[in-house]
């Protein structure tokens, strides 16, 4: 995915997302997704390519990761949007939103690590995203640190 940003009027140079696996999930259909993963989403399966095998060596089981996906189904023209699709709560700004369409569609989960069958293929809790979904980064979320 070759994307170039624009900043002011200058050219940046191009930049490449590459993705590092991808969403094995019984959820096929974006109608079938619910729209936060605390919202009924089922368990799936982060299934990765084998070069990422060394940084992903000290995830574990029970961990808390945030899953940094693209949402490869989403409508990239999409500027404005009604809110989980209720006209009543009237047209807003996709940046406003958690809406999957939206001019760069990445998806963040929040999910826990329920099994590791292998050191490339966690399953997960709590995933919305449609199987086939990129997955782009992982990050652990933090512990909340003393201030």
């Amino acid at each position: 995915m070759k994307q170039s940003a624009d900043s002011g009027g200058e050219a940046s140079p191009p930049f490449t997302l590459q993705p590092i696996g991808r969403i094995s999930s019984p959820l096929v259909m974006r109608e079938d997704a619910p729209r936060q993963g605390d919202e009924g989403a089922p368990p799936a399966w982060l299934e990765f390519d084998p070069g990422y095998e060394e940084a992903l060596r000290d995830l574990a089981t029970d961990d808390e990761i945030l899953v940094i996906t693209w949402l490869h189904r989403a409508d990239r023209s999409t500027l404005r949007v009604y809110p989980r699709g209720d006209r009543e709560r009237g047209l807003r700004g996709v940046f406003s939103t958690r809406s999957p369409d939206r001019p760069n569609p990445i998806g963040i989960h929040r999910v826990r690590i329920l099994a590791m069958e292998s050191a490339l293929r966690f399953q997960v809790s709590d995933m919305e995203a449609i199987d086939g979904t990129p997955i782009i980064d992982v990050k652990p979320v933090l512990k909340s640190q003393p201030r």
